[in-house]
Formats: C-alpha cells, structure tokens, sequence
C-alpha cells in the first residue's frame, strides 16, 4: 500500500534536520572552544599522582578533582620537575631548565611569562598562593632579589606567600597582596586567604577574560593541622599530610563552585597538576604498593604529577589520555587556548587540540634536566617515552618494570630496547650539555648584560 503524499528521501532528511537542528547546533558547539576562554591554572605543592582518587587512590579524600577528571580529561604521563623553582621556571616560560634556570628560588629577569603573553592578549591577570621567585633572603642573602617579582612577570594581581621574606605560610601567614606586606593573626589560614582573594578576582573580572594562576602553598610541609583537622593536637604527620590533601582538594571545589555561580564556567578553561613528586616523609598506598614520596629525586615518584582539565560543554566527559605532557608544553597551550600566536623558540608544545578530543602533535618524549642549586649541585637529565627512559650517564631503564629504577639495563639490549637507546640518546644529543649559575648570571648575563642592578 502505498502512502499518501509521501515524503521524498531529501524532504525526510529535511524533517530530520529541523527535528533534531537544535541538538545537532548543541553538539557542534561543544567541539568549539569559546573565543579567550577565562583560563585558571592551578598547581599544588609536593603532591605526585598517585595522592588522587582518580588516578587508583583509596587512602586519599579527593572528591572534588575525581569529579573534575570524571567531567573533563585526566592525563596518565604528566611529568614535572623534580623540585619547586624548577618546576616554576619551567612552566611559566615555556622553556628547559637547561635554558633559563641560574638559581635556586630565581626567575631570570629577563624572562617572559605565560601571563606576560595573555597579557598582551586583553587578559586580565593574578597569581595567588607561592611565588619563591625573587630570590627570599632565607636561602641566600647573596641571592636575594636576583629574581623577578609579580608584576615583572605580567600580573596585575597578586596575593602571594614568599615574595621577598618567608614567614609563616600556613597559620598567621605572612602574605604580600599587591604589594604590600600584611601579617595576619594566628586565626588566619594562608590558603584560604589566596583563594578568598582569588575568589574576589574572579568575580571582580567575570565580564572579561581572565588568567588565574594557583601555585598552592598546600600541601607542602610542615605537617600541621587544616582548619577541618578534627585532632589538632596530634602529631601524627602522615595524617595531617591526608588531611592537607583533602583541604587542597576542597579549596579546588571552592574555585569550581565560584565560575558556577558566576555563570561563567562553560567558558573556563581549568587545569590542575602538581609541581613535583610527594614529599619523601610521606608514605601512600596505590593498586595494592606502597610507594614512598619522591621530592628531590628523578624517579616517577619524583617527576610524575597528575594533570587534570575540565572545561564544561568543550572539554568531553570521562577521557583518558596517555599522551606525554611535560611543564613546558603549559606556555603554548595556554597561548593556544587564548587564541594567540604560539611563540618561537619554546622547548614546549601545545596540548589544547589534546583537550578538544582531537589528535594534536602528540610528544613522542619528553627530556628533563636538573640542577636545581647549581653553585653546589651537579647536573643530571634524561630523555623518555612511555616506557623507556635514558639518563646522560648511559642508566637505561624500562620504567613500567623497575618503576624504582634500580635495575638498569645491561647489554646486549633487546632490539626494542636498543631502538629506545638511539632515538633517546638523540633527544639528550639536541639539548645543551649544561645550564646556567647565578653566581655568573648575576655579573654577566647570558647576553653579556648585567643582571645585578
């Protein structure tokens, strides 16, 4: 029997695309990124992978970033330096420590930053939490001020512990608010004075594009009770340790509630990670090993970090990337996510297609170098994949079967091996043998000029 007026196959497909349009416009949308997204990047102190929920954790209470990595992308080879100022230098700027790092607690002056770039951008701009970048007298009276202060670094705004003098970060912290120092009461918790001001930042820029950076001061040591620590007369440091993780976890779920109510989180781009491995007083249990805090050192327990990033209505639900990332991809990612230029001569590359569920230019290694007081400690680098990871002293390691590296390999090497060993030693031969030291960059800079005045 044939129908009535039938429909022709086009005008069925016509019916189906006024049918299903406003879906299929949803749909669309969400795989495009908004023009200069608000971006906040927040990155906690001493805290390695394996401290997450989302990443296998039961000991630690973190239920905030396991919904962000439910609701956005969680990476599984995210590595940092070893060390905090490393770490700092190298995420800011784009680049290896073997290029611009001269000083422990230092930023070369003559540095640019990631806000410096978004800056120029229209972006509005603050850092809140841990600066140990100028150079505190309490490392090296020597060193002191050799570094850059905030807004040398392109922000507007800041509310930082550590700029020039150190004192308390924790209770009755001693902060610097746009360039003031203010000495709080005991009542006061440091971290929640940067995120109240952060907060404010927030809401006082939400009709414009911001960039928010949150180096933490949580949850580096000492160990000492939170605000929410029930028995804050103990001395138990693992546990206070636990509690700090979950307080850093809950500050995080402060700055997610804030762009909801400002109504501006579908055009925020939120990443979090950490800034090196746990502290090696710290003992945390994960898939059923025990594994003992890195901090200082160049295992995964040192240099693996969690690496997390949501962006609702952008970013799909539920992914998992095993792609490599390291800090100095941070720079042009962020630049790529404002929509400006990717700057020349970075040793980072962008993971923003990553983000968007799209191949990008996925790392095929990453290469590390360290030396992290470099007018007393020898340097030490490696290059690495997924697997393999080669030092420039010759150690090969198969990493997923001697995570602790103890065991390096010996010759004759498997043919995979082997395969490793040459594209490896070919990524430490592209990189300069050695860096910089303060102690020469503050009389002769790398370009001859001086650095002291």
């Amino acid at each position: 029997m044939r129908l009535a007026n039938p429909l022709s196959v086009p005008a069925i497909h016509l019916l189906f695309a006024w049918l299903l349009g406003p879906l299929a416009c949803s749909q669309a949308a969400a795989a495009e990124p908004a023009t200069q997204p608000n971006i906040i990047l927040i990155m906690a102190d001493d805290v390695g992978y394996e401290c997450f929920g989302c990443y296998g954790s039961k000991q630690y209470a973190t239920p905030n970033l396991d919904r962000l990595a439910a609701q956005g992308i969680r990476f599984r080879h995210a590595y940092a330096q070893p060390l905090c100022t490393p770490s700092r230098v190298k995420i800011m700027t784009g680049l290896s420590n073997v290029r611009n790092y001269s000083g422990f607690s230092i930023l070369n002056r003559d540095q640019k930053t990631f806000a410096d770039y978004l800056l120029e951008q229209g972006y509005r701009t603050a850092v809140v939490g841990k600066w140990q970048l100028y150079g505190a007298r309490h490392y090296s009276e020597q060193f002191r001020g050799q570094g850059t202060l905030p807004p040398d670094a392109g922000f507007e705004n800041y509310c930082l512990w550590q700029v020039e003098e150190l004192g308390s970060r924790f209770d009755g912290p001693l902060l610097n608010i746009d360039g003031e120092h203010h000495q709080f009461d005991a009542t006061a918790y440091g971290p929640d004075v940067a995120t109240d001001y952060l907060l404010d930042f927030m809401a006082a820029e939400s009709d414009r594009p911001f960039f928010a950076y949150f180096p933490m001061i949580l949850v580096h040591n000492p160990f000492v009770p939170t605000p929410d620590t029930e028995d804050r007369t103990s001395k138990n440091k693992q546990r206070h340790f636990e509690d700090m993780v979950a307080y850093m976890d809950k500050l995080v779920g402060r700055i997610v509630a804030q762009t909801e109510k400002l109504g501006i989180a579908d055009n925020t781009l939120l990443l979090f990670t950490g800034d090196n491995g746990t502290n090696q007083a710290i003992r945390s249990t994960l898939d059923g090993k025990q594994i003992r805090g890195g901090k200082g050192l160049m295992t995964d327990a040192g240099t693996r970090v969690p690496l997390i990033a949501y962006w609702p209505g952008t970013i799909a639900p539920g992914r998992v990337s095993d792609d490599l990332i390291e800090f100095s991809d941070f720079l042009p990612t962020l630049t790529d996510a404002a929509g400006a230029p990717t700057p020349a001569e970075l040793d980072g590359q962008s993971f923003f297609p990553q983000l968007l569920g799209r191949p990008g230019n996925a790392r095929e290694s990453i290469y590390i170098y360290y030396c992290p007081r470099p007018e007393r400690t020898p340097p030490s680098a490696f290059a690495r994949d997924q697997r393999w990871k080669l030092y420039d002293d010759g150690r090969l390691f198969d990493v997923p079967a001697d995570a602790l590296e103890q065991h390096p390999l010996a010759e004759p090497l498997s043919a995979p091996a082997q395969a490793a060993r040459t594209e490896l030693q070919a990524v430490l031969d592209s990189m300069p043998s050695k860096g910089q030291n303060l102690l020469k960059f503050t009389t002769s800079g790398a370009d001859g000029a001086s650095r002291t005045d």
